[in-house]
């Protein structure tokens, strides 16, 4: 349905930029709500796209304002879509559940990525305007990088170049949510409750109309949480290969860039072997996950803008900026007093490190895995000090002495094990040892025992017998200076980055632990060595446009604490509660008033693994005093289990002034089908 009022443009701060909101046509009559930045001159300029579920007028408002007029200011029109379905963007026929969760995976003929066939419509459209050259790039951070990806793996004629900055190629591996074949209780239910809410959130009536109430019911009918789904396909399956990017389809020149700590790092390390050298550019930095490399958190915060615009005047305008010239991929060598180091090769020679010592016994208390990163950055923060974890788990150390020791590529790790229940996982960090015993983790390796001889299958563990198994570690760029140590921990538990293992399949032993006997004889780390230092190079320092101006009223209430563990003595429970994203009230410039609350909660019992739980709450409300307009969306998600299946429940409130317009509760018991 088509309820909105007309295009309108608006005067801009910079007389040389004009901004257009506008509705762009693609397929079943459907039309995405748009905005476009673009210079106020005679001539055509190339286009650049980014397309998101995103919304554009609340959510990313204030990122698109420090980014979009910045390139109309260099010469482009820059255009941000909300994705089908979202925003202030009508909808269409029920979709196909993408990586991103939503739609409907019953239906076998529907298609299997709508997003990117909208994507490659907006891409010709584009390309056809009279202030457009014809010549066109795409870009996007999280899901709008997916989004880019996608649309490139189509391969409009238009498309030339895209910008990826956290993209995932293969959603089951790259996005998180089974990392080594375990389930995540941050990548999975942490990513599915969020999802929920915003899937929830109704369109705009300042820009789409007065038939926002009517849109907004069609699309709540619609809502399904995506963990339901995600949960139903645990091994590696035909739902998740199809989901998988063909990289060899990609025809356009891309620059992926990637966090150093998380998943998506093996997108861009995978488009590097994929794609032709003339093409493709890669930069890992240590940023957390949707977070752009020139807002620097943690940072550092780079140029990323200046290194973009290489990119598309090369690709879109044929200059020679130097942009496909240099190292293919830039790496922060935090090891190395945070020195960029650009490579064209990434896996160094195989350096191993036999282990040594008699068998150990691992079996780690269930709360291993509090030092693995911030949740409140998506599960993919920075970790901090792995002393702890480091005291719970099997560690193996290795002095450096004389000269450094340089490590760039994939470490791999060979354990010789023995265990007595059918079911268990292994987990190796990779960690560099100060002199004063501060213990950095470098690298992560994990892995399901049953997904041993692949994700595609699962094999229980023949009690009593022993077997070498092989952990790929995450990609890593670092140098391990003389006097520190390189140190091996391996546990047999990392809560809440993985989901703790049944251990047993007698559900009459809930206290059964998923630990096993570490043989070091036959054991091994093989660490990949690069020789020397590669060539240093340098970033512009950052720049943006002028902020949106987003304010939020002052308290005299201290916020509360992003992150806080809880260790309950009596009861030997562990509580992590987190509060991620921006809290309280934020007003924008046209009299938005949007009140976001997140709580997200994961507690678990030191000796019982069938105590996991993950809850998060989350409120939205979006107020326009100006147009009478208030309405709150309520969501609730929780995951649990025992020693057989996973227990989830979702609910969902929204709420039009008082009214309550949708209330729905999904509650779901799932097979463990992987331990």
């Amino acid at each position: 349905m088509r309820h909105s009022p007309q295009n309108r443009t608006e005067a801009y701060e910079s007389p040389d930029i004009r901004r257009d909101d506008i509705r762009i046509p693609v397929r079943h009559g459907t039309l995405l709500y748009a905005r476009v930045w673009r210079p106020v001159a005679p001539d055509p300029v190339p286009a650049l796209l980014e397309y998101s579920p995103e919304r554009l007028t609340d959510s990313t408002a204030p990122r698109d304002e420090q980014r979009h007029p910045w390139y109309a200011g260099h010469g482009y029109a820059s255009v941000r879509v909300d994705a089908r379905d979202h925003g202030n963007s009508g909808g269409g026929p029920r979709r196909a559940t993408d990586p991103g969760g939503r739609g409907d995976p019953r239906d076998p003929d529907a298609e299997p990525d709508p997003d990117a066939a909208d994507a490659a419509e907006v891409i010709d459209w584009l390309a056809t305007r009279p202030w457009c050259t014809g010549r066109t790039g795409m870009f996007g951070i999280g899901a709008g990088a997916d989004h880019a990806l996608r649309t490139a793996a189509l391969a409009p004629e238009p498309l030339a170049a895209v910008v990826l900055v956290g993209a995932e190629a293969d959603p089951y591996r790259d996005g998180g949510r089974y990392p080594g074949g375990s389930p995540s209780a941050e990548g999975l239910h942490a990513r599915s409750a969020a999802l929920l809410s915003a899937d929830c959130l109704p369109p705009d009536p300042a820009f789409a109309g007065p038939g926002w109430r009517e849109l907004w019911l069609a699309r709540l009918a619609a809502v399904e949480p995506a963990a339901h789904t995600w949960l139903a396909h645990q091994i590696r399956d035909d739902f998740w290969d199809r989901r998988a990017v063909p990289l060899t389809a990609v025809r356009a020149a891309v620059l992926a860039v990637a966090g150093a700590h998380g998943p998506h790092r093996e997108t861009v390390l995978r488009l590097l072997e994929t794609l032709p050298p003339d093409r493709v550019r890669g930069v890992l930095g240590p940023w957390a996950a949707g977070r752009y490399p020139d807002h620097g958190r943690p940072g550092p915060a780079v140029g990323f803008l200046h290194e973009t615009l290489r990119w598309w005047d090369e690709h879109l305008k044929g200059v020679d900026s130097g942009a496909a010239a240099g190292p293919a991929l830039r790496v922060l060598d935090a090891g190395a007093g945070d020195r960029w180091d650009g490579r064209d090769g990434w896996d160094g020679t195989p350096l191993p490190y036999a282990l040594r010592g008699a068998p150990r016994p691992v079996d780690s208390p269930q709360c291993t895995g509090a030092e693995a990163g911030d949740p409140a950055d998506g599960g993919e923060g920075i970790p901090g000090d792995q002393r702890a974890d480091d005291a719970y788990s099997a560690c193996f150390d290795f002095p450096v002495t004389g000269e450094p020791v340089t490590v760039l590529g994939r470490p791999r790790v060979t354990l010789r094990l023995r265990m007595d229940v059918p079911h268990g996982q292994a987990v190796a960090r990779l960690c560099d040892v100060a002199p004063d015993g501060s213990s950095v983790r470098i690298a992560l390796g994990v892995l399901n025992l049953a997904a041993r001889h692949g994700t595609e299958r699962a094999h229980a563990w023949p009690a009593g017998t022993a077997e070498e198994v092989t952990l790929a570690l995450s990609p890593v760029a670092h140098t391990f200076a003389p006097g520190h140590r390189i140190r091996l921990a391996v546990s047999s538990a990392y809560w809440p980055r993985v989901w703790p293992q049944s251990g047993t399949a007698d559900p009459a032993d809930p206290a059964s632990q998923a630990g096993f006997v570490l043989e070091p004889e036959g054991s091994l780390l093989e660490l990949p060595a690069a020789e020397g230092p590669g060539e240093e190079v340098r970033f512009a320092e950052p720049e943006h446009s002028e902020p949106l101006g987003v304010s939020s009223p002052a308290t005299l209430d201290p916020p509360p604490p992003a992150r806080l563990l809880v260790r309950d003595l009596a009861a030997g429970e562990w509580r992590l509660e987190t509060r991620p994203g921006p809290t309280g009230v934020r007003r924008y410039p046209d009299g938005l008033e949007l009140t976001g609350e997140t709580e997200e909660i994961r507690t678990i019992r030191e000796r019982d693994p069938h105590s996991a739980r993950a809850r998060t709450a989350r409120t939205v409300r979006l107020h326009r005093p100006e147009l009478s307009w208030d309405v709150t969306v309520e969501t609730r998600s929780e995951t649990a289990c025992d020693a057989a299946d996973f227990l989830l429940r979702d609910e969902a409130v929204c709420r039009d002034g008082r009214e309550i317009v949708f209330h729905r509760t999904w509650e779901r018991r799932i097979p463990r089908l992987a331990g």
